[in-house]
């Protein structure tokens, strides 16, 4: 992770050349680069976005975010908003547009996913965010997002194993994750 000076964050973000094979977010104002996904983690995401109706809902990968009030621009592994919710030019898509967020918890990302990440979007009033874990062979789907930045949560949270359907509100599908792969547990997962 790389601090920068606040003043200049977005534009040193804006113009960061990253190297092929790696991502970069900003998040509550820090540049965290990181290395592409595995194989699990792609075909999971994958999965999920083949299974949500592309009828209603445009389905994105590697697509930044911009949350208002926030010092973040996350690059979630697949954003979900209605068809018409953001047809602007860009390279963000405003959180108030966003319906539901994914998220697949890699060796480096779990502290991002599980606590960071989950208030940035729930501040950014984000409605569902699904959260999935191979390393716990688990989903997360959180709703009711309330407050504001770092203390910002949802009310609401239901856990499914990999192997039971997972119900998606708002979207309306029950996931099904008979499929997703899974990898060696972390020692520290929380």
């Amino acid at each position: 992770m790389t601090a920068v000076d606040d003043r200049r964050v977005h534009d040193v973000f804006e113009n960061l050349v990253v190297p092929e094979g790696f991502k970069a977010e900003l998040i509550r104002g820090e540049i965290v680069m990181m290395a592409g996904p595995d194989k699990v983690h792609n075909r999971i995401v994958q999965s999920v976005q083949d299974q949500i109706p592309s009828d209603r809902w445009e389905r994105l990968q590697t697509q930044d975010v911009a949350f208002p009030r926030e010092e973040s621009e996350p690059q979630p592994d697949l954003v979900v908003l209605e068809i018409g919710a953001d047809d602007g030019p860009g390279r963000l898509v405003p959180s108030p547009a966003v319906t539901m967020l994914v998220e697949v918890v890699s060796r480096t990302s779990v502290h991002r996913d599980y606590v960071e990440k989950r208030s940035i979007y729930a501040a950014g009033g984000v409605p569902v965010y699904l959260l999935i874990d191979p390393f716990k062979a688990t989903c997360l789907v959180m709703t009711e997002p309330v407050g504001t930045g770092p203390t910002a949560d949802y009310q609401s949270g239901r856990t499914r194993k990999f192997g039971d359907p997972v119900p998606l509100p708002i979207i309306d599908i029950d996931l099904d994750t008979s499929r997703f792969g899974t990898l060696p547990p972390l020692s520290a997962a929380p």
